[in-house]
């Protein structure tokens, strides 16, 4: 048996593709397939495997099975518009010399199901989905407060359904490290059941209240784009989109413009009006985050740089509305923000009448402040607007935990005519203790 993980660093979020003997499972794949296709093309695949609706991307299981008459199961209880493979719990699916055996475990989600695969009879691997996570478990509030008790509570039991499980059997969860849907910061991608139950603090709870209370006391945010991601994938999703985008000499009238090239060219002139997100790992995520969703989209990038993945990231999450790309901005280019480094930052805040705006996580903030700094999250920036103390006479120092978010707000406070300067390269750790 061989388990091949496809890590999607942006989401934290990891597909599998187990095979054994010529035949294959693909488990929770995203919605651009081709990568998960092309590793297995000498295999027969014989399932495709999801273990609930998710939340932070649009599904691409329904067409991988489309693609090669795979078998495409998934929870009984998710209800899908379209034709699949229900999982009962502990009925098991026979497939040439693999059993698949589904294990209700509630929590993450109401119809969330794991799933063991057995060799022989003998089980050797658990797709554990956003349920048991490696040091953690999925989130149990992605779907509202008035439920998050009650799913936190079914997820204690899930856990321990599957920590009933031998302890040699691997260990292979959807969501890990830099996920929304994680309840706690997941380490490692993937583990067992023997090493998560000497080493997962939430399995050492005994007590359904308190772990319930435990998962759910510091709650990360909900990015914006989350809420449509449930009812799409309800429907099955639309196949992926071409990543080739037009390439235009002006932007589109009633176009939201989003620049993706490096921060430290956009701090040097970026269209007036557009965003600054730079192409990185978690574009996608922040884009659908803070730009209205479905709403037209062109891109500003540089010569040569990689619009492909940019438009990739953004279909992962059902934005398929990306007129074009400019590249050539000649003068129109007059937008502008600083890019500072930590000791410029430093002395520039030690100036009489200097304003810092904290844009991390209120999560961050407990672990780390610099006196009287203003704090706002990035995407309630977005929502809320700048803050009332904010002297929109006076420059605003912005600084997160380590630039990428400060960049994003002070382009965003260039573009509401703020003078802004953004730190880069450190955090509001580093400036606190510089």
């Amino acid at each position: 048996m061989d388990v091949i993980p496809f890590r999607t660093p942006g989401l934290g979020d990891q597909t599998y593709l187990l095979t054994h003997e010529g035949k294959g499972v693909l488990v929770d794949p995203q919605r651009d397939i081709d990568r998960f296709l092309a590793a297995a093309a000498d295999v027969e695949l014989r399932f495709v495997l999801e273990t609930h609706l998710h939340n932070d991307y649009v599904s691409g299981a329904a067409q991988a099975a489309l693609r090669t008459g795979a078998e495409l199961v998934l929870p009984a209880a998710a209800a899908a518009a379209y034709r699949h493979t229900p999982a009962f719990h502990l009925e098991d699916i026979e497939g040439g010399g693999l059993t698949i055996r589904p294990i209700h475990t509630p929590g993450h989600t109401p119809e969330h199901t794991s799933y063991l695969v057995l060799i022989d009879g003998e089980p050797v691997a658990v797709f554990s989905g956003g349920s048991l996570l490696v040091a953690s478990a999925g989130r149990t509030d992605l779907l509202g407060p008035e439920r998050a008790p009650t799913l936190a509570r079914l997820q204690h039991l899930s856990l321990r359904r599957l920590a009933a499980l031998p302890p040699s059997v691997g260990l292979y969860p959807t969501h890990g490290e830099g996920s929304f849907c994680t309840a706690t910061g997941a380490g490692r991608l993937t583990s067992s059941i023997g090493a998560e139950l000497t080493d997962n603090p939430l399995l050492a709870i005994d007590d359904a209240g308190e772990f319930a209370d435990r998962l759910l006391a510091d709650p990360l945010p909900i990015p914006a784009y989350y809420r449509r991601m449930g009812p799409a994938n309800t429907l099955g999703g639309a196949p992926m989109p071409p990543v080739g985008v037009p390439e235009l000499h002006a932007v589109p009238a009633g176009s939201h413009v989003v620049d993706i090239r490096p921060r430290q060219v956009q701090a040097r002139g970026m269209l007036p009006g557009s965003l600054g997100i730079e192409l990185d790992d978690d574009f996608g995520a922040w884009a659908g985050w803070l730009l209205p969703y479905e709403e037209p989209i062109t891109l500003v990038a540089e010569p040569g740089q990689d619009v492909a993945e940019a438009v990739t990231q953004l279909a992962r999450i059902g934005i398929d509305t990306v007129q074009g790309v400019v590249r050539e901005l000649g003068e129109a280019a007059t937008q502008t923000y600083e890019l500072l480094e930590l000791k410029a930052f430093a002395e520039r805040l030690a100036r009489p009448g200097a304003q810092l705006l904290d844009v991390r996580m209120p999560s961050e903030w407990a672990a780390a402040r610099v006196e009287g700094a203003v704090e706002r999250f990035l995407p309630d920036l977005f929502t809320l607007g700048v803050p009332a103390e904010l002297d929109p006479a006076r420059p605003v120092l912005v600084a997160c935990g380590s630039g990428r978010r400060s960049a994003i707000a002070a382009g965003h406070l260039a573009r509401l005519g703020y003078r802004a300067a953004a730190l880069t390269g450190a955090g509001v750790p580093d400036l606190a203790a510089a």
